[in-house]
């Protein structure tokens, strides 16, 4: 689907969210990338084939130790 030089990384790919936004609705929480993904606010995804990537948000907590 990607037109871009350099093409950008395909759905399949683990970079599949630095493909270009071709339509954001970012009052919706959603935009579809040329590589046919919809992301969402939360970070998940929808894959062109129908697979759904669960949110996948840093959770990691900061220790006031380490900030110290």
């Amino acid at each position: 689907m990607c037109t871009h030089t350099p093409t950008c990384p395909t759905a399949d790919s683990a970079d599949r969210e630095a493909a270009i936004v071709v339509a954001g609705h970012p009052e919706q929480g959603w935009s579809l990338l040329c590589n046919g993904v919809l992301i969402f606010d939360d970070t998940g995804e929808l894959l062109p084939d129908g697979r759904v990537v669960a949110p996948h948000r840093p959770t990691g907590t900061i220790s006031l130790a380490a900030a110290a």
